[in-house]
């Protein structure tokens, strides 16, 4: 263990309330970066606030790569990015915190060679640095629990969270206020679209699960309507009534390994790190060793895409299509489960279709408005879109452009479909899929 930690290393790591919520400007902050900067933030508040740029090993900050030319580029591009991404520095708690701050993760970043060992140098934006080393509202994390999450959304949701571990619970936010700060995505036009159901699905779930599933408190996602549309999140926070922590030690570094395995077999460290997102640490390990195996062995053909290919092995798709070309026999229970889910994918393809011609109809139906009416029903959508606390880039699309953009069409055909159809205007019953089916199957081919 290096020298430079001394005998508070084994305190937890204070984290300033006002970066707990940080929103990027001007890029992704990645898994990987995020933790590499806490680990950092570690050394640098145990050697104190006295100093004029802080220094460590480049081994205690990451791990699993010699700082060859090749592996140069990876920390390179970690560090790179530290010092050039722009963010808001917020309170998850509206109010709290002495005031705003826009500025980088890191001031700059210097790797030299002494010793024969990789040192790294850093120092942090001056407006910040009494903040980010001696703050005096923080939130105590363990950097042993960090390290064993692997997903940029938990991180930062257990950052958050445990901040309100006393409280029981977290402020109340617009979820669009959250959008940015669990992605680590910038605000853009392509954010912008998002709608809640896939935010919910893709990063607040899964958040979730990892947080009650790898750290000392468990979570729950309440949500707050404002009529019949999500409008705020908060989470209900409780600490765990015992937990087997881990023996307390140094920063454990951010281990590259996997990346850097990745990009030997041609795959970029940003495909390997949504991977690795997607599928989690051990399956990544487990595809990239069946890959080196597939790509050596060059049967019954080389590999002309390794990252399709990882993510089809991975997805388990890649398996499903081995067992198709080698089994000549199958057993009836296999044959029945096919005819299954034929059936399955089948009735999922009308419903498809029958939401789709919905749709269209719909769309028919806007189109058939008079100017007036039009006029009225996009200022009762503004209107909807304001009390959801909606993005300002969609208000003021739909303003300037005209519901039939594409940027906004869903949002008029969803919000009328409703008001002139119905709630449940996509859902078809069971009869109306029947007829589908038959004009379908009835339908001659071409």
């Amino acid at each position: 263990m290096s020298t430079l930690l001394n005998q508070n290393e084994l305190d937890p790591l204070k984290k300033p309330v006002n970066t707990l919520a940080i929103v990027p400007q001007s890029r992704k902050i990645t898994v990987l970066g995020r933790k590499a900067y806490n680990v950092m933030l570690s050394i640098a508040q145990n050697q104190g606030i006295e100093k004029e740029g802080y220094r460590a090993p480049l081994t205690e900050i990451v791990s699993g790569i010699d700082y060859s030319s090749n592996d140069s580029d990876l920390i390179k591009k970690h560090l790179r990015a530290m010092a050039s991404t722009v963010v808001e520095w917020n309170s998850p708690t509206t109010g709290e915190g002495a005031h705003w701050t826009v500025c980088t993760l890191i001031a700059y970043a210097r790797i030299e060679k002494k010793g024969g060992q990789n040192w790294v140098e850093w120092d942090y934006a001056l407006p910040l640095k009494q903040e980010l080393l001696e703050p005096s509202v923080f939130a105590k994390l363990p950097l042993g629990m960090l390290s064993q999450m692997h997903t940029h959304a938990g991180i930062a949701l257990y950052e958050i969270c445990t901040r309100y571990k006393a409280i029981g619970r977290t402020s109340r936010q617009s979820w669009r206020w959250w959008l940015p700060v669990l992605t680590g995505h910038p605000n853009s036009e392509k954010l912008a679209k998002t709608e809640y159901r896939f935010f919910k699905r893709d990063s607040i779930k899964p958040a979730i699960a990892e947080v009650c599933a790898i750290t000392d408190i468990d979570i729950e996602l309440v949500e707050h309507k404002v009529g019949k549309s999500i409008n705020e999140l908060q989470f209900l926070v409780k600490p765990k009534a015992q937990v087997q922590l881990a023996l307390k030690s140094a920063p454990k570094p951010v281990d590259l390994s996997l990346i850097k395995k990745a990009i030997a077999l041609g795959i970029s460290d940003e495909k390997a790190e949504e991977l690795s997102v997607q599928f989690g640490e051990a399956a990544l390990l487990e595809g990239l060793s069946a890959l080196e195996a597939r790509v050596a062995t060059a049967f019954p053909e080389p590999i002309r895409d390794s990252h399709r290919y990882l993510k089809a092995l991975l997805s388990g798709e890649q398996s499903k299509q081995v067992i198709a070309k080698t089994t000549s026999e199958k057993t009836p229970q296999a044959i029945e489960f096919e005819n299954r889910k034929r059936q399955v994918e089948t009735k999922a393809a009308w419903t498809d279709e029958w939401v789709r011609r919905q749709r269209v109809k719909v769309v028919m139906m806007l189109s058939d408005m008079s100017m007036d009416a039009m006029a009225e029903l996009t200022a009762a959508l503004v209107d909807s879109l304001n009390q959801a606390n909606s993005h300002p880039s969609l208000i003021k699309r739909l303003k300037t452009s005209g519901w039939n953009h594409p940027l906004v069409r869903h949002l008029m055909v969803d919000f009328y479909a409703k008001a002139s159809l119905g709630e449940d205007w996509e859902k078809a019953s069971p009869e109306q899929l029947l007829d589908l089916a038959s004009e379908i199957t009835a339908a001659p081919a071409v």
